[in-house]
């Protein structure tokens, strides 16, 4: 019996790449001083991450800042997140 060869898709290559950056992530802030880490931030000052405790406060502005980006830092992790407000924003002009 022959089996088929299965080619990775793009969604599994951009999961692999952003757990790798979560990694890097949680190297880069374990290496600073315990009093230094922030767990939020950039990472290459390119890809934003937070890993600190999602709040409500936060995932309103995460989602819905109609004066913000499109595309804002995730609430908790690594990557970005449509910004619902600033799309509405867009969509009515």
């Amino acid at each position: 019996m022959q089996r088929k060869r299965r080619t990775p898709s793009v969604r599994t290559f951009w999961q692999c790449v952003l757990a790798l950056i979560g990694l890097v992530v949680i190297i880069q802030e374990l290496s600073k001083p315990r009093d230094e880490r922030t767990w939020h931030g950039k990472v290459f000052d390119l890809v934003p991450y937070d890993f600190r405790v999602p709040t409500a406060e936060r995932v309103r502005d995460t989602y819905w800042d109609p004066e913000g980006p499109f595309l804002s830092g995730k609430v908790f992790g690594v990557g970005w997140t449509p910004n619902l407000g600033a799309v509405k924003r867009l969509i009515s002009n």
